[in-house]
């Protein structure tokens, strides 16, 4: 069923959770923001949220290159303790993240870092579309506010399906490591690099490659 967002909104100031967490479980449930909140404490995303104001200093600085040296990528994710960036769930976790930015390529982590301009003139683009489609401009702000979702998956690293598990955002694989460890974890920072990148080159499809080589 459709959810509205104002239903979104106040799921999410009631548990913390995020918001697309917070719509998925309001479709599963039917529209009850009861229902939904229980959802989301089942899978433990509404005590992950609990956890997101603690401090978190500690972590990695995880690295992936991909096969032939042809694609790199350094992904800083912190924890709250030396003890937790040590062990072997928070290093493959770290080392997914990082896999993912080189097979998906995202530009930000999150949406607030994504610049107003670059906002605005995707906002811009996707307002002319729906007039040219014929809409209605009565109806057309309210389709791009729907439609500037796809842009933010496109771009944005929480908001993007785990290569390894489409049927997950990175966002939400995040909630269920700070809900199974039991410390915040932020992805903090990324960087990624291209062999090449900016020059005429043949395009290859990485995530392919990246899942294939994960795989063997």
């Amino acid at each position: 069923m459709a959810v509205d967002a104002k239903s979104v909104k106040e799921l999410r100031e009631k548990t913390g959770a995020g918001m697309l967490d917070c719509k998925k479980a309001l479709e599963e449930a039917a529209g009850d923001l009861t229902k939904a909140a229980e959802i989301l404490r089942e899978k433990g995303l509404a005590a992950a949220a609990n956890k997101a104001g603690r401090i978190a200093t500690e972590g990695v600085v995880e690295s992936y290159i991909h096969a032939g040296g042809r694609i790199g990528v350094l992904v800083e994710i912190n924890c709250e303790t030396d003890f937790v960036a040590k062990t072997d769930q928070f290093k493959e976790f770290a080392r997914d993240i990082a896999m993912h930015i080189a097979a998906v390529s995202p530009k930000y982590v999150r949406r607030e870092e994504v610049p107003t301009e670059e906002l605005e003139k995707e906002k811009e683009i996707l307002k002319a579309q729906a007039l040219n489609e014929g809409k209605p401009e009565k109806i057309v702000e309210k389709m791009v506010e729907g439609r500037i979702g796809k842009f933010y998956e496109e771009i944005c690293l929480l908001d993007q399906q785990f290569v390894k598990d489409p049927d997950k955002t990175i966002a939400t694989l995040l909630n269920e490591k700070i809900s199974t460890i039991g410390e915040n974890i932020s992805i903090r920072r990324f960087v990624r690099y291209e062999l090449g990148e900016g020059l005429e080159k043949k395009v290859d499809n990485f995530v392919e490659e990246v899942m294939a080589q994960v795989k063997n």
